[in-house]
């Protein structure tokens, strides 16, 4: 499945795509998602949002401009995995933060949203602090997030598209 290129009402960059859980969620679902460990199978969405500055180095605007995407995926997010949940599906969202799920019991170990990207995706990481993601296109200017659902993948493309929308993120021309 192609990704789904949006951009938001000041001109932000939006992709999301739609995969497969990599070998490592897998194998560590009991311990991400413990409610989650009898789904068969589940599908990962990855949100990137193109930031204003690259997030290399904490500064102020960088710590606040890192606020204000997380912000803006939350709403987003939690609109998804409600519209899913409500057609009767399992979906959450993980913190970007704590790397925990928002909707179901955390487990034991967080999720890292970067180390999925570059399985998923193949997106190059730079340690430092805290490990960044490097775009091919944005470089670090790039907020990484993912939610999680047992929805078809057409389903959450459908759903996505939709609550996008009605937050302001418009197909991409």
């Amino acid at each position: 499945m192609s990704p789904i290129n949006l951009v938001g009402d000041m001109g932000q960059a939006v992709q999301i795509s739609i995969h497969a859980p990599s070998h490592y969620i897998c194998t560590n679902c009991e311990h991400i998602l413990p409610d989650w460990k009898q789904q068969p199978f589940f599908w990962v969405v990855i949100v990137l949002q193109r930031s204003q500055y690259h997030l290399v180095k904490s500064t102020k605007e960088v710590e606040s401009e890192k606020q204000r995407l997380r912000e803006k995926f939350m709403r987003f997010g939690f609109d998804v995995a409600f519209d899913l949940r409500d057609r009767g599906y399992l979906a959450d969202l993980i913190d970007p933060r704590t790397g925990y799920p928002l909707l179901s019991r955390p487990g034991a170990m967080p999720h890292n949203d970067t180390a999925v990207v570059k399985a998923l995706l193949g997106y190059k990481v730079i340690k430092n602090k805290c490990c960044m993601l490097v775009h091919p296109i944005w470089g670090t200017a790039v907020y990484p997030s993912v939610l999680i659902s047992t929805a078809p993948p057409t389903l959450i493309e459908f759903v996505t598209k939709e609550v996008g929308c009605k937050h302001g993120w418009e197909k991409k021309v």
